[in-house]
């Protein structure tokens, strides 16, 4: 165990009282590190099970499974005065919002970061290996966060996803400070913090995310669909994710051939006998379903203008070189919605580029002369 675990206090959290005077110690605090630990591969609909601050005195766990009102921390999140310190930072701040409604301001992502000052790895545990020799164990990465008790070294493990955040925060951000890149950087961060939604809503066209949906003819996308809903409905019954019932590609080739008996399903790659004489019954019935619906027809989105795709290839091409000149991905130089965005509109002045660069200032002082040079061409 390395020396700065033990020094520090680990605290585990399950009790309102208790939680309510933890959020006090957190709010006094300047700087936190923070992650989350959801039951993604064990649930239909996944949660939120454990939340972990760390500050330079104390690792903390929170038993978001045992407390039902977690509100005692939202002004820590929304603090503008408390920095927040993630690794992958996206994937929490929505799970947050989604299970709690939770708002963000003033974070800090290290693999961000690490990937604005152009490393190849950001993962944090090759980062930690990196910076401070500590090897982390992977193999609760994909474990169930939703059982109660966590074992010892489950607990072991998350305080490390937070407990070293803030001194690798240290170091990213001096690096990007030499680099230059450090009002880049935080331009990032704040962009992470808007707009932030629960992306876990589905819809009656999500079937047609599955890889190859869209190959189909629309009478066999039908069956498709009819197939898609059965498996949700299955899925959320059991409380289990989708995939974990039947995979994409069983889907797909149900919907290919339209089977008709249970005997055809066993001649299917995707599908195991113990599926096929679980599920066999309602998939035959979901085919049913689909034939007897209107077809389904792909989805249509307008396709921009050839001036506008134009303009988008030559901001591609130019975000490309530079990033290959400062040793950055290409998106880094410009992000690919800003890109569009500018692409669409065609902007021929400073002040109307700046504008619709209104999210990325920093990048539109460095870069905006080029982009309009690029764009005028």
């Amino acid at each position: 165990m390395p020396n700065s675990l033990k020094r520090t206090e680990l605290v585990w959290i399950d009790q309102p009282q208790h939680l309510r005077h933890v959020a006090q110690e957190l709010a006094a605090q300047d700087i936190l590190a923070i992650d989350t630990e959801s039951n993604s591969l064990y649930a239909y609909q996944e949660q939120v099970c454990l939340i972990q601050f760390s500050t330079n005195q104390k690792d903390y766990l929170i038993d978001t499974l045992s407390l039902t009102d977690l509100s005692p921390l939202r002004n820590i999140f929304k603090s503008k005065h408390i920095l927040k310190v993630f690794h992958a930072a996206e994937y929490d701040l929505i799970c947050l919002f989604r299970d709690y409604g939770f708002r963000f301001n003033h974070i800090f992502d290290t693999m961000l970061a690490a990937r604005i000052l152009g490393y190849q790895h950001v993962g944090l545990s090759s980062l930690l290996e990196q910076y401070f020799n500590i090897q982390i164990d992977k193999k609760f990465q994909r474990a169930n966060w939703g059982q109660r008790p966590l074992k010892p070294e489950m607990l072991a493990y998350a305080r490390l996803d937070s407990h070293f955040l803030i001194p690798l925060k240290d170091h990213l951000r001096a690096e990007l400070e030499v680099a230059g890149l450090l009002a880049l950087a935080y331009e990032d961060f704040e962009r992470l913090t808007i707009g932030i939604e629960d992306t876990t809503e589905s819809c009656a066209d999500d079937f047609w995310k599955i890889h190859g949906a869209r190959d189909l003819t629309p009478e066999k996308a039908a069956v498709l669909k009819s197939l898609y809903q059965y498996r949700e409905a299955i899925a959320k019954a059991q409380d289990r994710p989708p995939f974990k019932v039947l995979s994409n590609q069983a889907l797909i080739e149900i919907a290919e051939i339209c089977p008709q008996h249970q005997s055809d399903l066993m001649k299917l790659s995707a599908l195991h006998e113990n599926q096929v004489k679980r599920y066999g019954r309602g998939l035959l019935e979901a085919v049913q379903i689909g034939l007897q619906a209107p077809p389904e027809q792909v989805p249509s989105h307008a396709r921009p203008h050839n001036s506008v795709l134009n303009r988008m290839e030559a901001l591609q091409d130019w975000r490309k070189e530079t990033g290959k000149a400062l040793g950055v991905p290409s998106d880094v130089i410009l992000p690919r919605d800003v890109l569009c965005r500018i692409a669409r509109t065609n902007p021929r002045e400073l002040k109307v580029l700046k504008a619709q660069m209104f999210d990325v200032p920093d990048r539109f002082k460095r870069f905006g002369k080029d982009i309009l040079n690029v764009i005028a061409q």
